[in-house]
């Protein structure tokens, strides 16, 4: 039984990934790095960057474009849009708004979810369940994504070789009784070690030197960090649905580390056919992380009625969450 009033579904998704494909070889001409120190450390094979002369919302807009054919709804059907990114084209106005202006989806209310970094896909999937409640929604677009590749150094071996851009998306209605929200986690422990210091109050624009804009990563701590609290929340996701790990059919995790991915699931004893894996063609993207894992298996027809899953991801702030689901 849904944990909430009104059960919920995913009824379609998409993904768009900019055409432009950067391998660790190409990395490894100008960086301090290797194909096999990248691959070892990351799983990362290659991943994508975004054109020059395109920004965030225009891949937000393909890859709801994709969502929503496969949900077999139009711009106009859609009562709500939620997108989560920490690369937004600009501060103001709302990248929502901008997508909403762009599909033609004149009835949206708009909304972004931005600060919880590549978790904001979670937090805005679960801000869609609970819109679903209300007499307000009755389709909700949620779009994840992020251009990376526009805020990590060009010189920064940490970062540079980790991230690629991507968007995802996922259409979510109201479900039979037979599927829905099941459960869900959510924790934070704050912490300076994934941040951009520059661009708000406290640093300025002004005051700020170039690289403080760029994204500072600590790799040992988001180790620690997700290898803790990802398996953790899990557990405890799947325990308030009342249901146990052997009982999920699949597990869409954050794509940040292939490493990360394998700890969490063999933490979990948990089988590695049973997560989808995007993150060794892609990096990781960020917010669109989960949903790049989401749109292989639905893309596919993979997720079929009754099956139950877990989508999790943890993001800077420390920030994390994991919802489970039965699948209407």
């Amino acid at each position: 039984m849904s944990a909430l009033a009104v059960p919920v579904t995913i009824t379609g998704t998409g993904v768009h990934l900019p055409p432009d494909a950067v391998t660790n070889a190409e990395l490894a001409a100008t960086l301090d790095t290797s194909d096999e120190w990248i691959i070892s450390r990351t799983g990362i094979r290659v991943r994508r960057r975004l054109a020059p002369d395109r920004a965030t919302s225009d891949m937000c807009v393909a890859a709801a474009h994709s969502a929503l054919a496969a949900a077999g709804i139009t711009a106009r059907d859609v009562d709500a849009i939620i997108v989560g990114t920490y690369t937004y084209d600009q501060p103001l106005p709302s990248t929502a708004l901008i997508v909403k202006e762009l599909l033609g989806a004149d009835r949206a209310l708009t909304l972004d979810i931005t600060q919880a970094a590549c978790a904001n896909g979670v937090q805005a999937l679960f801000l869609a369940a609970h819109l679903l409640q209300t007499s307000a929604a009755s389709t909700v677009l949620v779009i994840a994504a992020d251009c990376a590749s526009r805020v990590t150094d060009p010189a920064d071996r940490t970062t540079r070789v980790f991230f690629g851009d991507a968007a995802g998306a996922a259409v979510l209605t109201h479900a039979s009784s037979s599927g829905g929200l099941l459960g869900w986690d959510f924790g934070t422990e704050l912490s300076y070690d994934v941040e951009i210091p520059a661009g708000g109050s406290r640093l300025p624009p002004a005051a700020a030197s170039a690289s403080d804009h760029y994204l500072k990563m600590d790799g040992r701590a988001v180790w620690n960090t997700a290898t803790r609290c990802l398996p953790d929340s899990i557990l405890r996701a799947v325990d308030e649905a009342g249901l146990s790990v052997e009982e999920i059919t699949h597990f869409f995790l954050h794509q940040a580390n292939l490493n990360i991915i394998t700890a969490a699931l063999d933490k979990l004893g948990v089988a590695r056919s049973r997560a989808p894996i995007t993150v060794d063609r892609l990096g990781n993207t960020g917010s669109a992380g989960v949903f790049t894992a989401l749109h292989a298996a639905f893309g596919q027809g993979a997720v079929r009625r009754g099956d139950t899953y877990v989508v999790s991801s943890i993001g800077a702030g420390f920030q994390w969450g994991t919802l489970c689901f039965r699948h209407g």
